[in-house]
């Protein structure tokens, strides 16, 4: 969900997801991501895939979703990459740090935390430019 909304937020970025394990490479988002980007008229053609220690050098910012994603990217990425690691929320204003993940809640579990990577997103555009290591 935060890859499409920052990627539709700022089309000119390179923005990619991945996941810490390889649990669901390949696969599409989960439904409910994708009915809740649709409402807000955004579409994704993502499909998953695991975090390569290449990233590190490919990327400027590499964002985790809480503190436990952060634990498991770090053995996964080159240490002597030059990106920058972070909490999306850390760009969050209203300082919720870490977005939750809804896997099992219900779709109104998506839609707040539409709203809290909106938030994000936008405190990071703000906040930070390619190339800012």
């Amino acid at each position: 969900m935060a890859e499409a909304v920052l990627a539709r937020r700022c089309p000119t970025w390179t923005v990619d997801s991945a996941g810490t394990g390889a649990w669901h490479v390949g696969n599409p988002p989960d439904p409910r991501t994708i009915a809740e980007l649709a409402r807000h008229g955004i579409t994704t053609a993502h499909r998953a895939r695991q975090v390569r220690r290449q990233d590190s050098h490919d990327f400027d910012l590499i964002l985790g979703m809480d503190r436990a994603n952060l634990v498991n990217l770090r053995p996964l990425l080159d240490p002597q990459g030059p990106a920058r690691i972070a909490l999306l929320g850390d760009f969050d204003p209203a300082q919720v740090a870490e977005v939750e993940d809804p896997y099992h809640d219900g779709p109104e579990a998506f839609a707040a935390i539409y709203q809290q990577i909106t938030r994000a997103v936008e405190g990071l555009v703000r906040g930070w430019s390619p190339g800012t290591r």
